[in-house]
């Protein structure tokens, strides 16, 4: 108990008092169950439909978290969750081999945009990240569907790799380049969920090392990063077993809309910083 003051000549002052106790740890336990929430609702997501965890979690984690944050946590969670889908594919030799200049272009991407990450003012991040939500929803929405010509995905490959690094780098959310481009491929399911959880683990892996090096990711991070993971996981399971059960095309409008309204409240929100 802290000692009472006492003035010259006078009666003892009370100590000053404190503010009410638990109220930052509080606060700490409110922000980390609701990452949790965030993380296994998104997992969720990615479970049934095979994509979608750091586009759907990254925003909602930016209602309560700074962006630079939000981005460094979803790492070590995204990367567990892309492991375990291509070891529920089998053999990746010959994605890793058809797409080697794509993935290694896409890792020098990925560090090139955690540097701007850590360098851009956290308002101009979230207006960009809103303003790539709302152009994959209306790509979503106007189900664009290029072709690659034959003869071009070898010099074209290192070019959308880049560019989707780049992207992932600063916002966290590098799979619209990447969904384009192997769609544009004509890809079989098999392959295409194979080639975009492989190119997300290579990318995601450059991203922990950038962000420890830049200063993004901390030990305390690292932490709440591994909590997280067990948090995605359960919805990821979930996930799974409702692959199957769900209404593809009614399912995915209902998260389209969903991400409207987020992105739009996003750029406000970076315009208004």
């Amino acid at each position: 108990m802290p000692a009472a003051d006492r003035s010259p000549g006078g009666p003892p002052r009370p100590a000053p008092r404190r503010g009410a106790p638990g109220g930052p740890r509080r606060r700490t336990v409110t922000v980390g169950l609701l990452a949790a929430v965030v993380a296994l609702a998104a997992a969720l997501v990615k479970g049934a439909i095979g994509f979608g965890f750091p586009t759907l979690a990254t925003p909602l984690l930016t209602l309560f978290l700074d962006v630079k944050t939000a981005v460094a946590v979803l790492i070590l969670p995204n990367m567990v969750m892309d492991a375990l889908q291509l070891a529920r594919r089998g053999d990746v030799g010959p994605t890793a081999r058809r797409f080697a200049s794509l993935l290694a272009s896409g890792a020098v991407g990925t560090v090139i945009g955690t540097r701007l990450l850590v360098t851009l003012p956290s308002a101009l991040v979230t207006l960009v990240l809103g303003g790539f939500l709302l152009l994959f929803v209306l790509l979503g929405v106007a189900r664009v569907a290029p072709r690659v010509r034959p003869g071009w995905e070898w010099w074209l490959s290192p070019i959308v790799g880049l560019i989707a690094g780049a992207v992932g780098g600063i916002t966290n959310v590098p799979g619209t380049p990447l969904a384009i481009y192997f769609y544009a491929l004509g890809l079989t399911k098999h392959q295409f969920v194979g080639a975009v959880a492989f190119s997300f683990l290579v990318y995601k892996a450059a991203q922990l090392g950038a962000t420890a090096w830049y200063g993004l990711l901390t030990w305390p991070l690292l932490g709440a990063s591994l909590a997280l993971t067990v948090a995605a996981l359960g919805g990821f399971r979930v996930g799974l077993r409702l692959q199957d059960r769900l209404e593809p095309e009614a399912f995915n409008r209902a998260v389209l809309a969903f991400l409207a309204a987020l992105g739009a409240w996003l750029v406000i929100r970076g315009l208004g910083s």
